[in-house]
């Protein structure tokens, strides 16, 4: 194993898969000799060049349009979007074209695109650079959608990504490139639709995704240590497709289930997962299903505003305290 931050195990995985095969290829915008805006690309041009790490002009839609042609022609092309928000310029070149090809051309045509971008709040970003709309494209037959928490899932669900033949989005948290994880130095990928139970226990299963996953970890043990709460903690690491029996193994186990989610509570992860659980394991449950979320408004530009606009450890240790009748008062 070697200690890299989430950063660097996203440009391991995209320049790996760039030397294995010739026809994977990085677009976007400021990804070239600059690295791009969060340095994940960093080192890919001068070894690469620009014929396959290419600037991108900022035409979103024209680009993503071209990573499609790109993909049924035959190449792999890694497209960045810079910033989540901006996926919705695209939404006809993914949602109406990239999703459907295999399916209106009954298999004839492949398209093997990974659209990398960023999810989550943080950064004094404001409203339209603060988004989380993972939930937006998991709602999309014919997409795949991966949400690494560490980086050795970083690495490994985005060269999985690169090798599937079908329209991939992995969203990466961008409160998460710096921090530093183990990941294995030997080739390896993660296969999709199988879920990491990250911390075993008795008491509460929480179900995280992305930045949340360690936000729950740190809940996890305040509660173990101030009230005797044994959490399980419990990434689905990819929503499409979902693995829903360990989701639903551990939510029998423990009797309690938190679904923990940085987007908006309203019609999102949270509400699909909480009806997963309460649909399948019903008769095991002791309370009902708890989310947490981001508040229902426009995530706010001021820090304080933003801070309590979206989840904390602390949301998350209360919320549990309360599934298990233990509030402090």
């Amino acid at each position: 194993m070697a200690e890299i931050t989430y950063r660097e195990a996203v440009i391991q995985a995209m320049s790996e898969e760039m030397r294995r095969d010739d026809a994977v290829f990085l677009i976007g915008e400021d990804v070239g000799p600059s690295g791009g805006i969060f340095k994940c690309s960093e080192g890919l041009f001068d070894e690469f060049g620009a014929a396959r790490v290419i600037d991108a002009p900022i035409s979103e839609a024209g680009y993503i349009g071209l990573s499609v042609g790109a993909a049924v022609t035959g190449m792999r092309p890694i497209a960045e979007l810079m910033f989540g928000d901006f996926s919705l310029l695209t939404m006809d070149q993914i949602v109406n074209q990239a999703a459907k090809i295999r399916y209106m051309t009954g298999g004839q045509c492949r398209v093997p695109l990974t659209i990398r971008t960023t999810m989550g709040a943080g950064r004094s970003s404001a409203a339209q650079h603060s988004q989380s709309l993972h939930a937006l494209f998991a709602h999309i037959p014919g997409l795949k959608v991966a949400l690494p928490s560490c980086p050795r899932d970083a690495k490994g669900l985005l060269k999985t990504a690169i090798r599937d033949d079908n329209p991939v989005l992995v969203f990466e948290g961008k409160m998460m490139y710096n921090d530093k994880g183990p990941v294995p130095e030997e080739e390896y990928t993660i296969p999709f639709g199988v879920a990491e139970v990250k911390r075993a226990g008795d008491d509460c299963t929480i179900i995280a995704v992305s930045s949340m996953v360690g936000l729950a970890l740190e809940a996890a043990q305040t509660l173990s240590r101030e009230d005797e709460i044994s959490v399980e903690v419990v990434d689905p690491r990819t929503l499409v497709p979902l693995d829903e029996e360990t989701l639903v193994e551990s939510v029998r186990k423990t009797g309690y289930a938190l679904i923990v989610d940085e987007a908006s509570l309203r019609y999102g992860v949270t509400g699909e997962l909480a009806a997963l659980v309460t649909e399948a394991a019903f008769d095991y449950l002791d309370a009902p299903v708890k989310r947490i979320g981001a508040a229902n408004v426009p995530i706010p530009f001021s820090p304080t505003l933003e801070g309590a606009a979206i989840p904390h450890s602390e949301t998350i240790v209360d919320a549990v305290r309360a599934l298990r009748g233990k509030i402090r008062r």
